[in-house]
């Protein structure tokens, strides 16, 4: 506009002896208005298509952030591990970090699952029938795997092994139902209870496995049990190289496999879950 100004003025100043100068001028300031707003059409028309680009590239990052973020979730998925039994699972007679429960989450995490949490719930001097009545309890840790390892202070008490059998099939039904995945420990015991008893006590744990479809340790101490130097001074309960034993040879190998098909599950679900709420936020 400062421009058609001084267009104007120069304009005004040429001398009045030209009859038509009116005329003139309106023809000039007709022209120069037909080509100021020529020029900002033009202008317009190079904007535009930039406002439409940075609109799409914004979209597109939006999109995409959001898919890292839900792919970053589906791989951190958090996971409770409960250990559940007597003293073989709380650790009579080792430190804290010593125990099976505390160093089967210490190999987990060098495994990679960082997000992995194992709660001990091993009670010394449990049976069968106490592990029964407290099961509403530990139900509250919301477990996604239970490893239960129950039965020898029945055995050592020459509990039927009918009570056990019924006691143990009660417990892994209530943790299904709560949704947790069961993994049982089979468990063996010494010769001096008769071998009518110890025979039908060790093919116990199998048949239950096998009934109601749980992964099975078959032997929870196998390479530990009788093992003076990887015992304590009872002879029944391991040492923490002992218990470095059960967990990285006995656990592990049956407990990888549930975990993976575990966090699979919780991947999917997560990915389920995310997908309405990414579709709404695109519409």
């Amino acid at each position: 506009m400062k421009n058609i100004k001084k267009v104007f003025l120069a304009l005004n100043k040429q001398p009045s002896a030209y009859p038509y100068r009116s005329l003139s001028l309106g023809v000039a300031m007709l022209t120069i208005l037909i080509t100021f707003s020529g020029c900002q059409k033009k202008s317009e028309s190079v904007t535009t298509p930039d406002d439409s680009v940075t609109s799409s590239q914004t979209q597109n990052a939006t999109t995409t952030n959001t898919s890292t973020q839900n792919g970053q979730q589906a791989n951190e998925q958090s996971l409770t591990i409960l250990a559940l039994g007597d003293s073989l699972t709380e650790g009579l007679g080792v430190a804290n970090d010593a125990n099976y429960p505390a160093q089967l989450e210490a190999s987990l995490q060098n495994l990679g699952y960082k997000n992995v949490k194992v709660i001990n719930s091993g009670l010394s001097g449990e049976t069968s029938t106490g592990l029964v009545n407290r099961l509403d309890w530990v139900a509250q840790t919301k477990p996604n795997i239970t490893i239960l390892t129950i039965g020898a202070n029945d055995a050592i008490r020459g509990i039927e092994v009918g009570t056990v059998d019924a006691n143990i099939r009660k417990a892994v039904k209530q943790l299904q139902d709560n949704g947790s995945t069961v993994i049982l420990g089979g468990m063996q015991i010494y010769d001096n209870l008769g071998s009518e008893y110890v025979q039908a006590f060790a093919t116990m744990y199998p048949r239950i496995a096998k009934d109601m479809n749980v992964p099975l340790i078959p032997f929870f101490l196998a390479g530990v049990g009788g093992d003076p130097k990887l015992n304590q001074a009872d002879a029944i309960h391991p040492t923490a190289e002992g218990y470095t034993i059960v967990v990285n040879d006995n656990i592990l190998p049956i407990l990888k496999p549930e975990l993976e098909k575990t966090l699979e599950k919780l991947r999917a679900d997560n990915t389920s879950n995310n997908t309405p709420a990414q579709s709404q936020s695109q519409k």
